[in-house]
């Protein structure tokens, strides 16, 4: 007759639901490891949403920058187009106002002679006549070409305009005033091209 100890069966038992537990135990990982693991995944996502925004902000920022240097680049270069056109402006204005003072220059040592033989009275009356007809019509081409006659005689010495060769005493005229004009002065476009030549009163 065989017999049974009831202790060593428990205790069989117990080993069995012990192994039962741990091979539970290896196949489902405790739930708060895997709690811990999700978690570090959530923070993993939140931070790879926050990343792309912070790179899309930084990426705005530099465009903007980059749109003002852009404006200041076009203002400048708008401001330097503009200075240039009024520069050439000038110097063609320039070029158009004074491009015949040569010439100009030259004639003027025609009306020079042609005045000094008008003021001979020894040719006859037609002589004369046609000689102011000549010096008429050369005057008015020079006039057109912006030549224009210096005030002097009488006017108060500037010497911008006036060169004085001598001095002279008269009751004539005031004490710094232009008594006599040895030789015409003139002007082309406002410009002086020969100052008269005067007698001052010292």
């Amino acid at each position: 007759m065989t017999t049974v100890d009831m202790n060593d069966s428990d205790g069989y038992v117990e080993k069995e639901e012990s192994k039962n537990q741990e091979t539970n135990d290896a196949d489902f990982p405790d739930k708060e490891d895997t709690k811990a693991d999700g978690g570090s995944e959530a923070d993993a996502d939140d931070d790879a949403e926050e990343k792309p925004e912070a790179e899309g902000a930084g990426k705005a920022d530099e465009k903007k920058a980059d749109d003002e240097d852009g404006n200041m680049k076009y203002l400048r270069l708008m401001a330097e187009f503009q200075n240039y056109k009024k520069r050439v402006e000038k110097e063609k204005n320039d070029l158009y106002s004074y491009a015949n003072e040569k010439l100009v220059t030259e004639i003027l040592d025609v009306l020079d002679n042609f005045e000094r033989a008008l003021g001979h009275d020894d040719s006859g009356e037609g002589f004369k006549e046609g000689m102011e007809m000549i010096f008429k019509q050369l005057s008015g081409v020079l006039e057109k070409a912006g030549l224009a006659e210096i005030t002097a005689l009488g006017e108060e010495f500037d010497p911008s305009f006036h060169n004085a060769v001598m001095t002279e005493e008269t009751e004539e005229y005031e004490s710094g005033k232009v008594s006599g004009v040895m030789q015409k002065g003139y002007t082309l476009n406002g410009k002086v091209i020969r100052p008269s030549m005067v007698k001052v009163v010292g």
